[in-house]
């Protein structure tokens, strides 16, 4: 199990540094602000994205073991 852990792990940070991820943190709920000296983020959408996808997958997991 903690061998399939590092692998998906392995496969999502490949497809982050490929660039293939480049629209996660971009969503259109996600807040940034900038001003002159401080930059805001606040990333509700896609924390919301995550955490859906996470939940799904630990009930499919669930459900097979």
């Amino acid at each position: 199990m903690l061998m399939v852990a590092g692998a998906v792990l392995v496969v999502i940070g490949l497809l982050v540094y490929s660039g293939a991820l480049s629209w996660f943190g971009r969503l259109p709920g996600d807040l940034r602000w900038e001003g002159e000296h401080t930059r805001i983020y606040v990333p509700f959408a896609s924390m919301l994205l995550l955490s859906v996808l996470l939940s799904l997958m630990a009930f499919v997991l669930r459900r097979l073991l």
